[in-house]
């Protein structure tokens, strides 16, 4: 990878729950590789108590010292951007790539269900991170 971080944004429609949580783990596991970002097109006031919670659990992060849910229009100028999965059309926020990862919405389900995503968000991160480094995006 040559040039400065590539700057992702992870997007879906209340930037309260999978994209608060791509932005917290891409940050956590990833800040070598791209600079991580989430938002919504609607917001909620604040992230998902059981996101935030499971994420504060598995990797002793507490997404909400640094995190809240905002709307695309804060975001800096991004390279990519990856909609989570609710059919989010982003036509104002440029970027030399975007691509959706297709994930259920785990507000309201169980714990178990939680996890799937969390670890499904881990894998396509670090899949992400890896098409980076071996300059497959950008």
């Amino acid at each position: 990878m040559k040039g400065p971080r590539p700057k992702v944004a992870f997007i879906c429609v209340h930037n309260s729950c999978r994209s608060q949580i791509a932005e917290a783990l891409g940050k956590l596991h990833h800040k070598d590789v791209f600079a991580s970002y989430s938002a919504g097109t609607s917001l909620k006031k604040a992230i998902n108590g059981d996101a935030v919670r499971l994420v504060r659990e598995l990797y002793c992060l507490d997404m909400e010292e640094s995190q809240y849910p905002k709307l695309i229009g804060a975001l800096p100028p991004v390279d990519i951007v990856v909609t989570m999965g609710c059919a989010v059309d982003c036509p104002t926020l440029a970027c030399s790539h975007r691509e959706d990862w297709g994930l259920d919405d785990p507000t309201g389900q169980d714990d178990a269900h939680f996890l799937a995503v969390i670890r499904t968000i881990e894998e396509k991160l670090e899949d992400l991170a890896l098409r980076i480094v071996n300059g497959r995006l950008l």
